[in-house]
């Protein structure tokens, strides 16, 4: 049995995730690009590169990790890029997005020899949460006047790039939300090659409408004569990972309290960002515990969840939902033990790929 903690990524799981991949691929003509910013965890890249046209970055680090561990399609996408890191990260790609017209003007043409393209925000978006919105007020994300889009077709580029979804389960809203866009922007669009509406389209949740959906990306790409892409990230490993967890300590003050070997901050700081619980399986049983990360930080908790039997040190724990922004995101946060890595093979083995220790906290500082 491993060491916890460890995040253990279950490929049967991440299969069914990217059989939903494949058929939208296939019904809707749309090529599809895993967003390294979710998930990085390139030992399972021999399974995902076979129902994925590539991948899409938000940093030099992430165009170079998609083409030597990836392949496919590279696209390059950054916020601001560094005019010392363009040309490398133009060595890497297959096509590059700017975020700005000043960025295209300026750079634009050290990278004439791979398609361009230009965020576009439309200025309408689906998100629960301001700190995710790339639409709200004041937004640095993308250009949303007309004429400066229209300009940056007229320097050469030829596509754009959309993000105004952020965790949507809501086809309608989707829906509504192409639909803005083509009313504002159709004319731009039908001048271009190519469209990435980006991720944030939880496709692969239960129920969603998947025929609806492939129909209304196929008639988007028909209208305006483009190749669609789409970047999805937690849609793709969506219930695919745990984080494997002992229990260190049990006490009481004014409810049972579980201290686990791992910490929100540090292993799923998506947590606390957004003000989540974490989830196990089955949360069920008449004993209740607050289940606590074991960092000094007073709010480092998983949440509050239910058990069959009394919680003991040595008991252990999965928490669910694991993939997404965690092992992108995970931390040295009190120097505490960082997690590991492992695969559940489709043979129903368990490899581990990656062990850290006190060296790599060392070498993580100067």
């Amino acid at each position: 049995m491993l060491q916890t903690p460890y995040y253990l990524i279950d490929k049967h799981a991440l299969l069914r995730n990217l059989r939903t991949v494949s058929h939208v691929r296939a019904q809707s003509g749309a090529k599809v690009l895993l967003a390294l910013k979710c998930f990085a965890a390139w030992s399972v890249f021999d399974l995902m590169r076979e129902h994925l046209d590539g991948t899409t970055s938000s940093s030099l680090h992430e165009v170079r990790l998609g083409r030597e561990k990836f392949g496919g399609e590279t696209h390059a996408y950054s916020v601001a890029w560094a005019g010392h890191e363009i040309d490398e990260a133009v060595a890497h790609a297959d096509r590059i997005v700017f975020n700005s017209l000043s960025q295209l003007q300026r750079l634009g043409g050290r990278a004439a020899g791979i398609p361009r393209g230009l965020r576009l925000n439309p200025g309408v978006s689906a998100s629960g949460y301001d700190l995710a919105d790339p639409a709200r007020p004041f937004s640095r994300l993308g250009e949303s006047d007309p004429r400066r889009l229209a300009e940056a077709l007229a320097l050469g580029a030829d596509g754009f790039m959309v993000h105004n979804n952020c965790d949507n389960r809501d086809f309608a809203r989707f829906d509504a939300l192409l639909g803005e866009l083509e009313a504002r922007y159709g004319e731009l669009l039908s001048q271009a090659r190519w469209i990435s509406l980006g991720g944030g389209i939880h496709f692969t949740a239960p129920d969603y409408p998947l025929d609806a959906f492939c129909a209304r990306l196929r008639r988007f790409a028909d209208r305006h004569g483009v190749q669609v892409y789409l970047e999805p990230g937690e849609a793709v490993v969506t219930q695919s990972t745990t984080l494997e967890v002992t229990v260190l300590d049990v006490l009481h003050n004014g409810k049972p309290l579980a201290i686990v070997d791992a910490a929100t901050e540090a292993h799923m700081p998506d947590l606390l960002v957004y003000g989540l619980q974490a989830s196990v399986q089955p949360d069920a049983g008449p004993h209740r515990y607050l289940v606590c990360g074991n960092t000094c930080l007073a709010g480092d908790v998983f949440g509050e969840f239910r058990f069959e039997q009394p919680l003991a040190p040595g008991a252990r724990l999965s928490l669910r939902d694991a993939g997404g922004y965690t092992m992108v995101k995970k931390n040295w946060f009190n120097g505490v033990r960082m997690p590991a890595i492992a695969v559940r093979e489709l043979d129903g083995g368990i490899r581990l790929v990656r062990a850290f220790g006190y060296q790599d906290y060392v070498d993580s500082l100067s």
